[in-house]
């Protein structure tokens, strides 16, 4: 099964997805027309701000399974501006709702874009491109009535991951078969299919527990197995699932249970597994609960687990969730230990639902790349949009692109990467032939950046 359909009864807990924001409008080269002004100055209105896409956090939502069915999505664009001053209208934005203890990376560069553990919290993945300006803005003392405007910036786009990490107060850990579905849908209402045999559970299951004053939430993690960390089993797509858990439930089989093994050197498989996932695990709070106290024989190995866990300093509770024997006390013990964990912990950020925007690194460096002798590429997302948005068939804007790249320092820069007057240069989709402007050309308009 494919990683990013991973999952039973809906629930999907990796997504690969394009996100694009909408295109900025185009702005207007228009004059004013009205009746007796013959020499009407310019007039053109502004395009229209493309909108964005943004991923919010919702708690009503467990899966990012809506996400395997559709993988690419775009905002609305902006429109062009008109003569009269009059601006475009602004795309809508985009909005996907994804599930709280959803983390967001760039899949091109690997970059955390954001850990949305906040119900309302959200992030702007893709940002619309910016409305052209019209040519009212490109007027100077010596540009009077300048025909150029500038084009709508495009939106960007990526490809993003989206990972699902449940928000547990405690996981249910162990091997396979040792009773963790029986212990949740003993202690809650979660009611995971249970069968007598390994990998019952494909999926995680959440549980509230009520433990009369007070609550918690537990979760059913798959069965883990020995090199779990390295891909082996079930364990491996769901061992991101107790990273966010506070406390760390320890089931043992204290019948034998899979392939008939000793509980206490089952304890030292998952302990290993833990590690080795994430070294942080290892030293997570811990509860040992031995599961099956009413098979035969089982007394016998619990008495061993017990022993082993009080030299090792861990609290340990031995239950059978099909008779209900310990459960009550083990509900208790790990209801106060959550609530101790709760109070230890950092206070959530007060602007947790603030709207947070990514921004790639490096978006105003300029790097000069030699592709062939004679032929450069200059890349840089600053530049490239400075290219972007210019009307290429009007030579006064074209001179005006020249400019400012000039004073950006792709000139200085090419220079520095050894082209020469006549070299092709390459910026975005756009050619030119390098050359150097006289110290006569007007610079024209301010720079925007």
């Amino acid at each position: 099964m494919d990683k990013e359909t991973r999952g039973q009864g809906g629930f999907v807990d990796e997504a690969r997805i394009h996100v694009r924001g909408g295109d900025g409008g185009a702005g207007s080269a228009a004059f004013r027309r009205e009746a007796h002004v013959p020499k009407g100055g310019p007039a053109g209105g502004d395009g229209g701000k493309g909108g964005d896409v943004i991923l919010e956090a919702d708690p009503g939502l467990s899966t990012l399974l809506e996400f395997s069915y559709k993988r690419h999505y775009r905002a609305q664009r902006g429109t062009h501006g008109k003569g009269a001053h009059r601006d475009g209208a602004a795309g809508e934005d985009l909005v996907l709702r994804v599930p709280v203890g959803t983390i967001v990376r760039d899949e091109a560069s690997g970059d955390l874009i954001a850990d949305l553990a906040a119900p309302g919290q959200r992030v702007v993945v893709a940002r619309g491109g910016r409305g052209g300006r019209g040519n009212t803005h490109f007027v100077t003392p010596t540009r009077r009535a300048p025909t150029f405007a500038e084009l709508g910036e495009p939106g960007e786009e990526r490809w993003i991951t989206l990972e699902l990490k449940l928000l547990a107060d405690a996981a249910l850990v162990g091997l396979p078969s040792v009773g963790k579905s029986s212990i949740i849908a003993r202690i809650s209402a979660a009611r995971p299919k249970i069968a007598d045999y390994p990998f019952t559970t494909l999926v995680p299951n959440l549980g509230v527990v009520d433990a009369g004053e007070r609550s918690f939430v537990v979760a059913d993690v798959p069965g883990l197995i020995e090199g779990a960390s390295e891909g082996a089993g079930l364990g491996h797509g769901f061992l991101r699932h107790i990273e966010r858990s506070a406390l760390i439930l320890h089931v043992v089989d204290l019948a034998g249970g899979y392939e008939s093994r000793d509980p206490v050197a089952d304890i030292a498989v998952i302990d290993r597994e833990l590690a080795a996932h994430a070294a942080e695990l290892a030293a997570r709070p811990q509860i040992v609960v031995g599961n099956k106290i009413d098979a035969p024989g089982a007394r016998e190995n619990s008495e061993r687990v017990a022993a082993w866990c009080e030299s090792a300093g861990r609290p340990y509770f031995a239950v059978s969730a099909v008779t209900g024997e310990g459960i009550p006390e083990m509900v208790r013990a790990v209801a106060e230990r959550v609530r101790e964990l709760r109070e230890q912990a950092a206070p959530a950020p007060a602007e947790a639902t603030a709207l947070y925007v990514y921004e790639p690194p490096s978006e105003r460096a300029i790097e000069v790349v030699r592709e062939a002798p004679g032929e450069y590429r200059v890349r840089g997302g600053r530049i490239e949009r400075m290219v972007i948005m210019t009307d290429m068939q009007n030579d006064e804007a074209v001179a005006y692109l020249q400019r400012r790249l000039q004073r950006a320092g792709v000139e200085e820069a090419l220079r520095q990467a050894g082209a020469k007057p006549g070299d092709t240069v390459h910026i975005g989709p756009v050619s030119f032939e390098f050359e150097v402007p006289s110290e006569d050309q007007e610079l024209g308009g301010e720079d925007d950046g």
